[in-house]
């Protein structure tokens, strides 16, 4: 392998040190509580390091809100109505003991601080769930009528308090079985009811075997 080549792969595995490290001080603390230097001390890296490939906490902070649907691909494909369901059960399971996830969901009530309103998780998460909703209007799978972006925000702010009072409750353990109870009050009015009967939920659909 080239010098070059060895510089970027280490880049790249110090990059990703310092976003793992990042997360987990986001999601302890909260993003008034972190420290660049705090962040340093977790990946056990000089402050250079770290400023190299981020010149700020806030700059850290953008970057783990941006990525979190990346992190977040079903374990089986499927499309319209099912992929909705599958995009939130997988998010639930992984939210679970991802660091990258856990800081995304704290960081939730700071975004202003640091990511302008029209790129807040907020807004990228109702993209994705807007996407397959459409693909099951497509796909005769939802009621006649049915507002897709009203039930897209409706279902990320369902999730977005699901996750907050399933932390205070039980460490959020119980977070995949309240986003499947969220669907389960929802599709009969969304659904047709074919299409209903034709979801499938459980831990097959959101962890890969």
């Amino acid at each position: 392998m080239a010098v070059r080549e060895v510089k970027q792969e280490r880049a790249v595995r110090t990059r990703a040190t310092v976003i793992c490290a990042a997360a987990k001080v986001f999601a302890e603390s909260g993003f008034a509580g972190a420290s660049v230097s705090r962040i340093a001390e977790r990946a056990g890296l000089t402050l250079g390091a770290v400023y190299f490939h981020f010149k700020s906490k806030e700059e850290l902070a953008r970057e783990i809100v941006r990525s979190q649907p990346d992190l977040v691909v079903p374990p089986q494909d499927s499309q319209g109505l099912q992929r909705a369901i599958d995009v939130t059960l997988t998010w639930a399971y992984q939210l679970l003991d991802d660091p990258v996830l856990q800081a995304g969901a704290r960081l939730v009530m700071d975004q202003e601080h640091f990511v302008p309103k029209s790129e807040n998780s907020h807004q990228q998460w109702m993209s994705v769930l807007l996407r397959d909703f459409r693909d099951a209007q497509s796909l005769r799978e939802l009621r006649q009528g049915v507002d897709v972006e009203a039930y897209s925000r409706l279902i990320v702010s369902a999730c977005t308090g699901a996750q907050m009072h399933a932390q205070l409750e039980t460490s959020r353990s119980d977070l995949p079985n309240r986003v499947e109870e969220l669907w389960h009050c929802l599709l009969p009015a969304i659904a047709v009811p074919s299409a209903a009967k034709r979801m499938q939920f459980g831990r097959e659909r959101g962890v890969r075997a």
